[in-house]
């Protein structure tokens, strides 16, 4: 459920936005001008915070966009598997089973400390702490 609500140009690169339903960050935003009969426009580029896929969109610039929640935590790793991690989170000492991103699959072990990210209910481990 996001809290807020933003116009289209009034966006930012490196804020949070939800495209498609899917929760991203703004990597760049162009804004035209407004025309003789018409409003201006926002082209918006994107990378999804969970699945990393490249999303564009053009809007007009006054349409309102919602603003994700992110919730970073900390946990423990318990056990490993290919594509995800059992987590003790830090502060509830809940068992959680969590995705991994894939840029610190790799460098990942049991028994480490790492930052994981709730956003819009959705769970991933994002760093090493």
């Amino acid at each position: 459920m996001p809290l807020k609500s933003v116009n289209a140009t009034d966006l930012k690169p490196g804020s949070s936005v939800i495209i498609d339903g899917a929760p991203c960050v703004v990597r760049s935003i162009d804004i035209s001008k407004t025309g003789k009969h018409g409003s201006s426009k926002a082209r918006i580029e994107a990378i999804g915070m969970i699945d990393d896929k490249k999303k564009i969109v053009v809007c007009p610039g006054h349409e309102k966009l919602d603003v994700p929640l992110v919730n970073k935590r900390k946990g423990q790793v318990l056990t490993l598997t290919e594509s995800s991690a059992s987590l003790m989170d830090s502060e509830s000492f809940e068992t959680l089973d969590v995705p991994i991103a894939e840029d610190v699959k790799e460098q990942i072990k049991e028994g480490m400390q790492v930052e994981y990210w709730d956003v819009e209910g959705q769970k991933i481990i994002k760093r090493l702490l």
